[in-house]
């Protein structure tokens, strides 16, 4: 079984179209969508309309719980552009998506880590910033949770990790936003150092699971065209770079 692997698309309509097409040609089975979707000053609503139509196995990330439970005076930035960019049959379909997914018995789809869409799984924050998690800090966020073959997104950085029980985590990085910022738990940044949209192609062989990483190239030009015309500029800069300004 071939698994194609995307997360945080965050209304990138150019990256995603480039990963679909580049997808159709790694013969995969599936497709599966791991959340945090729409938000984000780009193209929500067509974002919305292309993933609607193609009915991927789909959960929902923290960003489509904050679009629709937060009260838009408090909203972020990127969230409010979704939250007043996006048709009531959106609106319904992000509504509809569940937290997590079981592909099958021994494949889990989750945002961020089994517990929690906010958790980073394989990084962490402490007050120097954002870092690559140890073994044993993955290892304890993966708590008791039964599967083969974990797969996460939210912190928009590829990797995956092994654990010794032969757990495999992956998180397939980011489709639509290569570099961003936040200040909880501290301050910190994560930076991929280019601009390609990201995705992962998961195996399962003879001999377990098997991982491949894309980056691929899209008209990044354009989405920071249009970052830079919808008053963000931070987000002009991370489309172009994959990195903070």
């Amino acid at each position: 079984m071939r698994i194609a692997v995307m997360s945080d698309i965050h209304g990138n309509l150019w990256a995603l179209d480039a990963v679909l097409a580049d997808i159709t040609r790694r013969n995969v089975d599936v497709t599966v969508n791991l959340g945090d979707i729409l938000s984000g000053p780009l193209l929500p609503a067509e974002t919305a309309e292309r993933l609607m139509a193609l009915g991927l196995p789909t959960i929902r990330g923290n960003h489509e719980r904050q679009v629709l439970e937060h009260d838009p005076a408090r909203m972020g930035a990127s969230d409010l552009w979704a939250h007043q960019h996006i048709a009531p049959a959106q609106r319904g379909w992000i509504a509809s998506l569940p937290a997590s997914m079981r592909l099958q018995d021994d494949v889990l789809m989750v945002h961020g880590t089994p517990g929690s869409d906010l958790v980073y799984w394989m990084e962490t924050v402490d007050p120097a910033g954002q870092r690559a998690a140890s073994y044993a800090e993955v290892l304890e966020r993966a708590g008791d949770a039964q599967a083969s073959l974990i797969l996460c997104g939210h912190t928009h950085v590829p990797r995956s990790v092994l654990l010794d029980d032969g757990r495999l985590v992956v998180n397939p990085g980011s489709v639509g936003l290569q570099a961003y910022d936040d200040v909880l738990p501290y301050p910190h940044k994560a930076e991929n150092g280019t601009p390609h949209a990201r995705y992962a192609v998961v195996e399962r062989t003879a001999g377990g699971w098997t991982v491949e990483q894309y980056a691929v190239a899209y008209d990044w030009n354009a989405a920071a065209e249009v970052a830079q015309r919808h008053g963000r500029p931070d987000w002009a800069f991370a489309l172009l770079t994959g990195r903070m300004s």
